[in-house]
């Protein structure tokens, strides 16, 4: 099978509006959760998030792409165009047919869903703009990054909840690897942090009021997050032959359904995502230096994570490190895979392993190294990245040092 690395990496989120800010706010152990700031928070019990802070869209977008991008859309946009510039890829007529895009979402255009619901419920309006559905729907990060970069291969979203990005990656890398395209812009992103979709969160009773402190015993829920990130997957020859820079070696992916329960996870579906990852990739368990973990910040998740890592790695668990930077950008739902991806990159690339921030007292059923509030340098040749998402649907990233 043909080997797949990525060339080119981009985002924008509560910790920078690059990859080069969001890793050194990661290796600082930077927390970009504060005090939420949109219409009507003060109706909400929940009121921080992990919030892109002083975003001005009319600084990267003019009026007429503005009228048709919806704010998941523009940050799509903003991390295609980083990944794109560091790779050097150019997509000519040659290439545009086995060239594709897959972008992961939950929510899509959630921005304009709550606009215009404003406007038809509250306001009493009996019109809408005429590009509304455009907007809000969730292929349209994907549909807009095709057109802009002349993608005419397999293009499409998916929305998998919290697993999305990571199914994206996942797809985006299978495709690669069997030669039905060359290359793939592949990622997620999200913008939920509107009324809406705040105050529908908070039904689940999931949601922390104070912090993100996944694995500490004294965690008492989920942070939100919003952004995206987007990376450049290139068959590894391809990328060779004109000069690319690889970043990282995807080798493995693997999804499960737990097929039990719509909101609590599973230790063997966990389990299974994991052991197949590490089987698609040929990679012995003991190779493993680091996992970035879902890691939620809820006692379900991490304790169920927690005990699928003890039950595929046994002793060599114990020589792990596994963190979760969710405590620093919160989670971005159906683009939190993609923003965790760099991560990984980081420890692989870098050396530099991100920390669990805001971890205050063990768990004991959480008996990890969760790299605790500081990072930590240490070599790292191979990875993984978890994704257990509502619904049961779990995606394992597996990845080697280029």
């Amino acid at each position: 099978m043909r080997r797949v690395v990525i060339t080119g990496a981009g985002t924008i989120n509560a910790l920078g509006r690059s990859v080069p800010e969001t890793m050194a706010a990661m290796a600082e152990g930077r927390c970009g959760i504060g005090p939420l700031e949109f219409r009507d928070v003060e109706r909400l019990s929940i009121r921080i998030g992990g919030q892109i802070r002083d975003y001005d869209e009319n600084a990267h977008f003019n009026r007429q792409e503005i009228a048709l991008y919806d704010r998941f859309t523009q940050y799509a946009l903003l991390s295609a165009r980083e990944a794109v510039a560091q790779s050097g890829l150019v997509i000519d007529d040659a290439l545009a047919p086995r060239a594709g895009v897959i972008i992961g979402t939950s929510g899509g255009g959630l921005h304009t869903q709550d606009e215009n619901y404003r406007l038809v419920y509250e306001e009493g309006k009996n019109r809408v703009h005429p590009l509304i559905v455009p907007r809000l729907m969730n292929n349209a990060a994907a549909s807009h990054i095709s057109m802009t970069y002349g993608a005419k291969g397999p293009s499409y979203c998916v929305a998998t909840a919290c697993s999305s990005s990571n199914h994206a990656i996942g797809q985006a890398f299978h495709l690669i690897r069997s030669g039905a395209t060359e290359v793939m812009l592949a990622g997620g992103s999200e913008a939920m942090l509107v009324f809406g979709g705040i105050k529908a969160w908070e039904g689940l009773r999931v949601m922390s009021k104070d912090g993100c402190r996944p694995f500490s015993r004294t965690r008492n829920g989920m942070v939100q997050g919003e952004g995206a990130a987007v990376f450049v997957l290139e068959e590894r020859e391809r990328a060779i032959a004109r000069g690319a820079p690889i970043l990282a070696e995807i080798v493995g992916f693997a999804m499960t359904s737990d097929a039990s329960d719509i909101v609590m996870p599973s230790q063997d579906g966990a389990a299974r995502a994991i052991t197949g990852a590490l089987a698609d990739a040929g990679m012995a368990p003991e190779e493993v230096g680091y996992i970035n973990a879902h890691g939620t910040g809820t006692t379900a998740n991490d304790r169920t994570e927690c005990a699928a890592v003890r039950q595929v790695f046994g002793r060599h668990a114990d020589r792990l490190m596994i963190s979760s930077t969710k405590s620093m950008h919160g989670h971005l739902i159906g683009g939190t895979g993609a923003v965790e991806l760099l991560a990984v990159i980081m420890a692989l690339r870098d050396g530099i392993v991100a920390p669990t921030i805001g971890f205050e007292e063990p768990d004991p059923d959480c008996d990890l190294d969760v790299v605790p509030n500081v990072a930590r340098r240490t070599e790292v040749r191979a990875a993984l990245s978890n994704a257990f998402a509502f619904g049961g649907l779990n995606a394992v990233l597996a990845l080697r040092a280029a």
